[in-house]
C-alpha cells in the first residue's frame, strides 16, 4: 500500500512563500511518515527546491515555466496546465507499473482533471483517487455561486464527481457538493486543516521583544493579519474596523503580510492609509517564509484578524493559536470553536478589541490557547482522520479494500512488507 500526495504545481515542496495547499501535502506527508504509511510527494520540477528530507519524485516542466511568480497570471495560469499533462503522464506510468495498491490525494482542480482526461478508465480502476477540496468558495450559498462554479470551478465539480472519496474542509462544502453536484453523501469526508504544533509555538518574552526591536514595533499594540492581498482577504475591511481605534489609542498599529495577488487592491490599501494619515500605524511586511519566521511574526502580536468573505479553513488561524495569539473572526464567517477563537460583528469590534488589549499580557491565556489546538488541530491527529476517512467508507471494492489494509498504520506496514 502507498500514498502519493499529489504537489499542485502553484509553489514547489517545502514552500518558500505561504502557499496553504503545499503546506498542507508537506504536513499531511510528514504525518503519514510518523504513522509508518508509504508515501510519496509528486511534485513540480524546481531546480532550486529548498532542501528537506521529504520522498519527492518530480514531474519536468519548462525552466521558463517553472520561474512564473505565483500572481494566478496567464503564464502562471500555464505553468499549471503544463505541470498537469507531465503529471497526467507520469502517473499512467506510475498505475502501469505499480505492484502494490495505491492511493492517489489531489489537492488542486487541475491536476486531477488532466488525470482523468489522460489516463484510461481501466488504470485509474487500479488505485483509489481521493480529492481535498480546499476552495473557500464552496462553503457560500450556491445562489450566490452557481455561476462561478460554472465559469472557475467546473473542473472541480468535474473531479468531485469522479473521486472515490472527497475531504471537505466545512459542512457547508459538504452541503453544496450532495445538494447541487448530487453526490452521495458516504464518499465525502469532513476533515479539518491541522498546524505543526512543534513549529508555530510560544517564544519566550525575551525573543519577542527582540523581534519587535527589529521591525520597530516595540511597545506598540499589534493587530496582524496574514494573507495574500486582496478583495477577499479584506485588509482594507480591516483598517476600516480599526479606524476608530486608531484615533483613540497611538499604541496600535496594523501589520500585514503576503503576496500582492491585486496591484489595484493594494493601491486602494494605500490610499486609505493616506487619505486618513495613519502611514505611521500600518506597516506592510512583504511575503513572510513560513516556519520559525512567521512564527516569530505571529508572536509578536496581540491578535490575528481574518475579515475573509470566504474561507475553506485558514491555517493562519491554526498557526497564530498554536503560538497562543488570540484570532479575531466575524460572526458570519465561523470557522472553529475553540479557546482563543472570537467572534465579532461591526457594532461590537471595538469592544472586543479593547478587551483583547487590556489582556494582552495575560501568558496563562495565551498558553491555554495553544493547548486546545495542539490538542485537537495537530497534523499527526489530523491524518489519522484521513486515514479513517480513506477506511471507513465501504462504497465500493476498492474501499473495501483499504477498510482491511487502514486498520491501523501498523497493519498498513505489515500487508505492504507481505506484498
Amino acid at each position: 500500500m502507498k500514498i502519493y500526495e499529489i504537489g499542485t504545481g502553484y509553489t514547489s515542496i517545502p514552500a518558500k512563500v505561504s502557499a496553504a495547499t503545499e503546506i498542507v501535502v508537506e504536513q499531511v506527508t510528514r504525518a503519514l511518515q510518523n504513522q509508518d504509511i508509504a508515501v510519496e510527494i509528486i511534485d513540480i520540477f524546481d531546480p532550486d527546491r529548498m532542501k528537506s528530507d521529504l520522498p519527492i519524485r518530480e514531474v519536468k516542466v519548462p525552466r521558463m515555466l517553472v520561474d512564473a511568480d505565483v500572481r494566478l497570471g496567464v503564464i502562471h495560469k500555464l505553468k499549471r496546465v503544463v505541470y498537469s499533462i507531465a503529471l497526467a503522464k507520469e502517473l499512467k506510468h506510475t498505475l502501469k507499473n505499480m505492484k502494490n495498491e495505491t492511493v492517489l490525494h489531489f489537492h488542486n482542480q487541475y491536476n486531477m482533471f488532466f488525470f482523468l482526461l489522460f489516463v484510461p478508465q481501466w488504470l485509474r480502476k487500479k488505485c483509489v483517487t481521493c480529492y481535498t477540496n480546499h476552495s473557500g468558495i464552496w462553503r457560500l450559498e450556491w445562489g450566490k455561486i452557481r455561476s462561478v462554479i460554472r465559469k472557475r470551478y467546473f473542473q472541480e465539480a468535474y473531479c468531485m464527481k469522479k473521486a472515490d472519496v472527497i475531504f471537505v474542509l466545512n459542512e457547508e462544502t459538504k452541503d453544496n457538493v450532495v445538494q447541487h453536484l448530487k453526490v452521495e453523501p458516504q464518499k465525502i469526508k469532513l476533515i479539518g486543516n491541522g498546524v505543526n504544533v512543534d513549529v508555530y509555538t510560544i517564544l519566550p518574552v525575551e525573543k519577542i521583544e527582540e523581534i519587535k526591536k527589529n521591525y520597530h514595533l516595540s511597545g506598540k499594540h499589534i493587530i496582524l493579519q496574514i494573507g495574500s492581498i486582496c478583495e477577499n482577504k479584506g485588509q482594507l475591511r480591516a483598517l476600516q474596523l480599526l479606524l476608530p481605534k486608531f484615533r483613540e489609542n497611538k499604541d496600535i498599529v496594523y501589520v500585514y503580510a503576503g503576496g500582492i495577488v491585486s496591484d489595484q487592491y493594494q493601491e486602494q490599501i494605500n490610499t486609505f492609509v493616506k487619505s486618513n494619515g495613519i502611514e505611521e500605524r500600518v506597516f506592510y511586511l512583504g511575503m513572510i517564509k513560513p516556519g520559525k519566521e512567521l512564527n516569530g511574526i505571529y508572536n509578536v502580536a496581540d491578535a490575528l484578524i481574518m475579515p475573509s468573505r470566504y474561507e475553506g479553513f485558514p491555517l493562519v488561524i491554526l498557526e497564530a493559536m498554536s503560538a497562543g495569539v488570540p484570532v479575531l473572526l466575524h460572526e458570519d464567517r465561523p470557522f472553529l470553536d475553540s479557546e482563543g477563537s472570537i467572534y465579532y460583528n461591526e457594532s461590537n469590534f471595538e469592544n472586543i478589541l479593547q478587551m483583547l488589549l487590556d489582556n494582552a499580557e495575560d501568558r496563562n491565556g495565551r498558553m491555554k490557547i495553544r493547548k486546545k489546538i495542539a490538542e485537537n488541530y495537530s497534523w499527526d491527529k489530523i491524518v489519522k482522520d484521513y486515514i479513517e476517512g480513506w477506511s471507513g467508507g465501504g462504497i465500493s471494492s476498492k474501499l473495501l479494500f483499504l477498510e482491511s489494509h487502514y486498520v491501523a498504520a501498523e497493519s498498513a506496514c505489515r500487508v505492504e512488507a507481505v506484498a
